[in-house]
């Protein structure tokens, strides 16, 4: 290696750069979160409905009790994540709505109130690294322009253009789940042989584990392998252990 390129290193021909000749780089934290959660929901619809079909096919051969088992589990799963998802939303916005409706009760409270709200806006700057007069005259510029939005911002820690939505995410939940719960259901609920039913079911179970976790592994800046392999294992468990409880208790049933 010359020291010209030593002295004076390049930039790598694969990094992106901008128009300005910056390197824009994006953080895996920032990509798209909507999606990470809808393959995480996905991939507890697919196990969720995948471990309860090959359980109860496990102790009967009946293609309509296994088919059944598999479109209960669903809408069950579904419905359930919808409105966990919904009430643990709702409640996140109340307490964002109730923290902003906060700050803006104290701005309204007189001059020396603001002086004690502006002081803590400066205080925050001051702790992530600035020094104590440019971090007054951010302050206040900032609190010129919308004071309710920097301290939601930077005191909160809350975007005011991107409050939780609650019914926006009981949607994306019960979506996502159908989405997962839709590949074992569909590849075994049509088959009459119930040993090619199960084999199926679990290929298709492992393939889409597999699937998820390289998507995931991918979207979070990790190893797609080790995902893959860390979801595929923790499902196969799960399918696993329902099918043999399946088995242990249709057998009992069969000689009672």
């Amino acid at each position: 290696m010359s020291m010209d390129v030593i002295n004076n290193p390049t930039v790598d021909e694969e990094t992106p750069l901008g128009n300005d000749g910056v390197d824009e780089h994006q953080h895996y934290s920032h990509r798209s979160p909507w999606l990470r959660a809808f393959v995480l929901g996905a991939n507890d619809g697919l196990v969720s409905v995948a471990a309860l079909m090959l359980g109860v096919g496990g102790g009967s051969e009946s293609l309509s009790t296994m088919r059944l088992a598999g479109v209960a589990s669903w809408l069950a799963g579904a419905l359930s994540m919808a409105v966990g998802e919904y009430i643990s939303v709702s409640s996140q916005r109340d307490t964002e709505v109730a923290d902003i409706e906060k700050e803006r009760q104290a701005q309204s409270k007189g001059p020396t109130a603001q002086a004690k709200e502006l002081q803590e806006l400066t205080d925050i700057y001051i702790k992530r690294g600035l020094d104590p007069d440019l971090a007054r005259k951010v302050a206040e510029q900032l609190t010129e322009k919308d004071v309710i939005r920097a301290h939601a911002r930077d005191e909160l820690g809350i975007d005011i253009d991107e409050l939780a939505n609650p019914l926006q995410a009981a949607v994306v939940s019960a979506l996502a789940f159908t989405a997962g719960a839709m590949i074992p259901l569909l590849g075994g609920a049509f088959l009459r042989s119930a040993r090619i039913r199960l084999i199926v079911v679990a290929v298709l179970s492992l393939a889409g584990l597999a699937a998820f976790g390289m998507i995931g592994a991918l979207l979070g800046g990790s190893k797609p392998l080790v995902g893959m392999l860390r979801v595929v294992i923790g499902g196969c468990m799960a399918m696993v252990i329902t099918y043999g409880a399946g088995r242990i208790l249709g057998s009992n049933t069969e000689m009672m």
